[in-house]
């Protein structure tokens, strides 16, 4: 990370000086409105604004408590100990924590050396943000995104990717333009949060879940990407040790939709990349998404986008 960037976020803040002077719990005035064990935005956010970050206060456990926005947690030095839903880990250097509103956390006292910085982000900024990751629509994408905007809100995402350089370089874009004041702030942030979100899409394999069941179909949404022309339930189902209808099951309640309806939508989705990148006649594609039965194929992409694949090349 840039010296200069660490160095800020290193410093001993007003806050953490009366901890270290004797004060022994947070100050919940800071962060809380009354009793309630919720991190509220408006206290955090300048009003109006839908992002904001603040170093992580070190030298002092903060007890358990959800948040009214999505928090980010990027750890830039040293590591810090979280406890979410009752299940701890570390978090360590170049790593990337993603909290759904409801996800209850505690946090261990950090030291000196342990610099992590939290981003502060209204669910309504990721909206800005959506139109940066392109038109591509895949189960995957989707489930992804709805935990990266706080939809799935108990839960949270880790993200592994201390050694993704790209993600290090956008991180520390969004760091060093939110604080120093510079230019089409708004606009800066909008895009570099939109290119982190293609990269962290990119990198899945580097994802940790909040619960088996979520890593579960996570796994099955990665199979659909990888083998969408012939790949089975079945065959998912033997690699995790689930029973078939229960994996089913699983699915559905998660997405919303069953295996088989996510498969048409991933080949789909493929096939109208191909017909946007490649020469290929639409019999081809088909067969190269999965289908035979090229009447069953056009019927489908008719019902999904309204029109032939022959109208829909010509139409972009």
């Amino acid at each position: 990370m840039n010296p200069e960037i660490l160095k800020k976020l290193s410093q001993i803040t007003e806050e953490e000086q009366e901890i270290l002077d004797g004060r022994a719990d947070i100050d919940r005035s800071l962060y809380m409105d009354g009793s309630r064990d919720v991190i509220s935005g408006e206290k955090l956010l300048d009003k109006g604004k839908l992002i904001a970050i603040r170093p992580h206060t070190r030298f002092i456990a903060f007890p358990e408590h959800t948040h009214d926005y999505v928090e980010m947690v990027y750890m830039c030095r040293g590591s810090t100990t979280h406890i979410v839903n009752g299940e701890r880990f570390r978090l360590e250097t170049g790593e990337l924590l993603m909290l759904g509103q409801n996800a209850r956390q505690q946090i261990e006292a950090a030291g000196e050396e342990d610099v992590a910085v939290n981003f502060i982000v209204r669910p309504e900024f990721f909206s800005s943000v959506l139109p940066v990751l392109g038109e591509e629509e895949t189960p995957l994408r989707h489930f992804i995104l709805e935990c990266l905007r706080g939809e799935n809100e108990s839960g949270y995402l880790l993200f592994h990717v201390a050694e993704i350089l790209p993600v290090q370089n956008l991180i520390e874009n969004l760091l060093f333009t939110m604080m120093e004041d510079i230019p089409n702030r708004r606009s800066i942030l909008q895009l570099t949060m939109g290119l982190l979100f293609v990269q962290l899409l990119n990198h899945t394999q580097t994802l940790s879940f909040s619960s088996g069941e979520q890593e579960a179909v996570m796994t099955v949404l990665r199979y659909i990407e990888e083998h969408y022309m012939d790949g089975s339930l079945t065959e998912v189902a033997d690699r995790l040790h689930y029973e078939l209808h229960s994996l089913s099951r699983l699915v559905h309640q998660k997405t919303g939709k069953n295996y088989t309806e996510l498969l048409q939508e991933k080949r789909l989705s493929q096939a109208t990349w191909f017909l946007h990148n490649t020469d290929w006649n639409v019999d081809e594609i088909a067969r190269a998404v999965g289908y035979e039965n090229m009447t069953y194929f056009h019927r489908l992409f008719r019902e999904r986008f309204g029109v032939s694949p022959r109208q829909y090349r010509n139409c972009k």
